[in-house]
């Protein structure tokens, strides 16, 4: 009987996603299986070490890698394209879901190690007027199986160790939030990668709520909030989901983490000319953020198809920088990585595959 196929050529299955499970979890469904609990530390091992299938479990009896085979399945990212920046040492990555839906990834790399741009959501909702992902919409949620695939994959692809991780490629992480958090605190454990909590990002909209219930989570990630502007009337004109919580909720948001924390907020600023990089944009931002523990990054605007919007250029960018400066907030502007391959900030944005790229 042959399998109903989904787009591109998958074939769907509800088998259970390995990778969904924490070790109490798999122990379980181990033991359901009629196997001792401590195959589940075998299976687990394999799995994070980038097996892509049972067979490769040669540790395992073969009754048993049937029996897993026929129950579960190992859902591995598979790469259904790769781009190298020209300019850099930038990879992005189109990754294939069994669905049929794709999600993009970037590795960038530096000198001080390899990082992980991740996706958290199929789409996004969060409408801003300067992403090519607010264009796809929201189509679902990634579970934090499917997060950890997509570093799994990468990592086994570029062949060297992945030392930080940011979540901030398709998606609002905190619109994600439970699979999020999952995800992050699975990274963090010595049996999978123990990358370190200081070394993740989680970048936000601004979600108040979630930023407030994600600080009495105890786990302290760097905190990025997209601001993007430095009032209230222009950032709901390009960031419509702004119109839920207003600069001032999200600045006091902020403090709490602060407070908190003892770490300090990166605010996330896109220049856009005309629309947010005047010298009273500047100065108003400067006094708004003024005594707060930050950092602003400056972001030059990357195309996007259909969108009006221009970047600034690299005077007023400095004009910009420099105002802040006086104000004695301390500011940098992000290097550009990957824009050759549509692989920088606020350009992911596909959410299927759209050629006949098949998995056998």
């Amino acid at each position: 009987m042959t399998k109903p196929r989904g787009k591109a050529g998958f074939y769907m299955t509800d088998k259970k996603n390995v990778l969904d499970f924490d070790m109490e979890q798999l122990k379980s469904v181990i033991s359901d299986l009629g196997e001792p609990a401590y195959r589940a530390k075998q299976v687990w091992e394999w799995v994070y070490n980038g097996a892509g299938c049972f067979d490769e479990m040669t540790n395992l009896p073969r009754t048993f890698r049937d029996l897993l085979n026929s129950r579960l399945c190992i859902g591995s990212m598979r790469i259904a394209e790769k781009l190298v920046s020209d300019k850099n040492e930038t990879i992005k990555y189109l990754f294939a879901l069994p669905d049929g839906k794709a999600v993009e990834s970037v590795l960038m790399k530096y000198r001080y190690g390899n990082s992980a741009c991740l996706s958290t959501q199929i789409g996004c909702r969060m409408g801003c007027r300067f992403c090519a992902s607010a264009k796809l919409g929201i189509d679902r949620n990634l579970t934090a199986g499917e997060m950890m695939a997509q570093f799994i994959a990468m990592q086994k692809d570029c062949g060297e160790r992945i030392s930080r991780v940011v979540l901030m490629g398709i998606g609002e992480p905190f619109d994600n939030y439970d699979e999020v958090v999952r995800f992050i605190r699975r990274l963090n454990q010595k049996d999978t990668f123990g990358i370190s909590y200081r070394r993740m990002t989680v970048s936000t909209c601004g979600l108040v709520p979630e930023i407030k219930r994600f600080i009495s989570e105890n786990i302290p990630v760097n905190l990025s909030i997209s601001l993007h502007a430095p009032n209230d009337e222009i950032r709901r004109r390009i960031m419509p989901a702004a119109a839920r919580y207003s600069f001032d909720k999200i600045l006091s948001a902020c403090h709490i983490y602060i407070h908190k924390t003892g770490r300090r907020v990166t605010f996330e600023y896109i220049l856009i000319s005309g629309v947010n990089d005047r010298d009273e944009h500047a100065a108003e931002l400067a006094e708004r953020i003024s005594g707060l523990l930050c950092h602003v990054n400056l972001i030059a605007l990357n195309p996007v198809e259909g969108s009006d919007y221009m970047r600034s250029d690299r005077e007023r960018t400095e004009a910009f920088k420099n105002i802040l400066e006086k104000y004695h907030i301390p500011v940098t502007v992000r290097r550009e990585l990957g824009d050759d391959i549509s692989a920088s900030c606020g350009q992911l944005r596909k959410n299927s595959i759209e050629s006949d790229w098949m998995v056998d």
